[in-house]
């Protein structure tokens, strides 16, 4: 095979596999299924996408994984096997499932999305050199993870493995923990932290003093964690791991040292007649801080609908919260010792203000944020995000180069990451910008089956739809979009796109008033001031129009016929041919 153009990249290899898959196949066909698909969906694939891992692939019993960070990979390895301790536990200890696990670091050929190599092959043969239940890992890989996890490997020498030219010295996890430091006695030592943020979420406390709506708290607490897990950019811990703390005096800062988490939420659920109340707190674990809170007051009708619209609506409000206080966090390091993570979210901090100012400023901490870290999709994604931006806000020079630069940039952040619904996000945006309805609305659409609680995504889609003739359909997106995100900070493109859906479906009063909140909500930036003077040249209110076009200029003095043909955001291919000479008519100079 010839080396030319084959990609090659240096990576941490995981590989799992069932022990006694045949045996418990011929037991018991289609409940071993069952039972290994609820095992993926509910402990291993959180636990590797919590880690920033990727599964490559599935085979049969197994699955082939791989890590831009070998400490995660072990971590997540060790939370697998701890994680399925309990895993089964009504069944006979025969008919458990078991998994062996082997980690490797190494050289890998990437092949489309599949990764073969020696890489790969030593991993596996670790994972058969595994006991059931347990782990090993090559000397590599522990060079790296030694005095970083709280847990010990034993040595096992050398071994000779199949298809393997040199022995691999191989280390066996022995589930005690590591003695990387002394520690004073009466002291514990504290779990390290993640490479990237991350979370617990305790069992929510049940005030009603009726063991019945035990079910209720646990069940919001568990539909929580699962919600959470769908935001990619910071890990939540498993709730095995968290249920451990239910009816217990609660020490914040215990917690956070104890699962190696930097937040924790916690919460409640009182029941009184028909009416439940759910509180939720986020908490800085470190400091103790209160970062966020929120009481939620509901009449109890289906028990089943209510939890499914407190975990969305909790989950939705704590992810912008932890960005900002991500935010915080970075901008109090030194500039020495900004990481590539901290740097993206002083990027991303920028590019959510949404001024000129602000994405001259985000872009070259993207840049940064890259070169120092390759393989963090986020920051691909957000670049792109940043380029499409200046594009639709008329600050970039080039349309076509800036929109062909995102396209790029998302679709490398897809191929670093096709997990996370924030970079199929990106390349739908990037796609809708470029004119490719079909691809971004399919783009959009995987990205809210990976996380159907972004409020972001509702809305790029329904600004689709309206695009495509389907204003009903866009209407109702943006509608759940604004409910998922009553405070969105992009609010007020949520109401520009409402304001033309409701338009062409022929709901003029509340058009205007949703185009008038848009201009209120964001009054330096000019999409929403001409989508209301449109608006009013095409119901022949033309003073009114003039009116609206005089305000922009003065806001933007630049403004032109030739900006706004150059900024032209996908709603605008809605409005047809007679936008820009509606624009004319109002005022907006050649």
């Amino acid at each position: 095979m010839s080396e030319e153009g084959v990609e090659r990249r240096l990576t941490t290899v995981l590989v799992a596999d069932v022990v006694g898959y045949s045996r418990l196949m011929g037991e018991d066909e289609a409940g071993t299924l069952a039972r290994l698909k609820t095992l993926r969906k509910d402990l291993v694939q959180p636990e590797i996408t919590g880690g920033r891992g990727r599964i490559v692939k599935l085979m049969g019993d197994g699955l082939l994984a791989e890590f831009p960070s070998v400490v995660e990979a072990v971590r997540c390895a060790v939370d697998i096997q701890q994680g399925m301790a309990g895993w089964e536990a009504d069944l006979p200890e025969e008919r458990r499932i078991r998994l062996r696990i082997g980690v490797n670091l190494g050289d890998i050929i990437v092949e489309g999305s599949d990764i073969y190599g020696d890489g790969v092959n030593v991993a596996a043969r670790l994972e058969g050199l595994a006991e059931p239940g347990g782990i090993c890992i090559s000397s590599k890989v522990y060079e790296e993870i030694r005095n970083k996890l709280p847990t010990a490997f034993e040595d096992l020498g050398e071994q000779e493995v199949k298809n393997i030219r040199e022995p691999v010295r191989v280390y066996r996890w022995t589930e005690a923990v590591a003695d990387a430091t002394p520690v004073t006695p009466g002291a514990e030592e504290a779990l390290p932290l993640r490479d990237k943020p991350s979370i617990a979420v305790l069992p929510f406390t049940n005030m009603s003093n009726d063991p019945d709506q035990e079910y209720f708290s646990d069940g919001i607490t568990e539909d929580i964690i699962t919600a959470l897990s769908k935001f990619r950019w910071f890990f939540v811990s498993a709730r095995n791991s968290t249920f451990t703390y239910k009816g217990q005096a609660i020490d914040i800062k215990q917690i956070g040292r104890d699962l190696g988490v930097r937040y924790v939420l916690e919460g409640s659920v009182r029941k009184a007649g028909d009416r439940i109340r759910v509180t939720a707190q986020l908490i800085e674990a470190e400091s103790g801080n209160h970062i966020w809170a929120n009481r939620y007051d509901r009449v109890l009708a289906d028990i089943f609908d209510l939890q499914d619209e407190m975990q969305q609506a909790i989950a939705t409000a704590v992810e912008p919260e932890l960005a900002g206080a991500e935010y915080e966090r970075a901008s109090r390091k030194s500039p020495k010792n900004l990481d590539a993570w901290d740097l993206c979210q002083q990027a991303f901090w920028h590019l959510n203000h949404r001024t000129r100012e602000d994405a001259e400023k985000a872009a070259p901490l993207f840049e940064k944020a890259i070169s120092i870290d390759p393989s963090l999709a986020r920051a691909y994604a957000g670049y792109a995000r940043l380029l499409v931006n200046t594009v639709g806000f008329g600050w970039g020079t080039d349309r076509d180069e800036l929109v062909s630069r995102a396209l790029s940039l998302a679709s490398e952040a897809v191929r670093r990451d096709d997990r996370d619904s924030f970079t199929h996000d990106s390349l739908g945006r990037a796609l809708a910008f470029s004119g490719e309805n079909d691809r971004a609305v399919r783009e959009h659409r995987l990205a809210l089956q990976l996380n159907p609680n972004s409020a972001y995504t509702y809305w790029a889609l329904g600004e689709l739809l309206l695009t495509a003739g389907q204003p009903e359909e866009g209407l109702q997106q943006v509608e759940l979009a604004q409910r998922l995100s009553p405070r969105d900070p992009l609010l007020f493109f949520f109401m520009s796109v409402k304001g033309l859906c409701l338009d062409r479906l022929g709901r003029t009063a509340e058009a205007e008033r949703a185009h008038r909140q848009a201009i209120s909500l964001k009054p330096t930036i000019f999409p929403p001031y001409v989508f209301l003077a449109d608006f009013y040249v095409r119901h022949d209110r033309l003073s009114e129009a003039r009116s609206i076009m005089a305000d922009v200029m003065r806001q933007i003095p630049d403004l032109s016929v030739a900006a706004l043909r150059a900024a032209a955001a996908p709603a605008v291919r809605s409005l047809g041919e007679d936008f820009v000479p509606n624009l004319v008519r109002a005022g907006l100079p050649e």
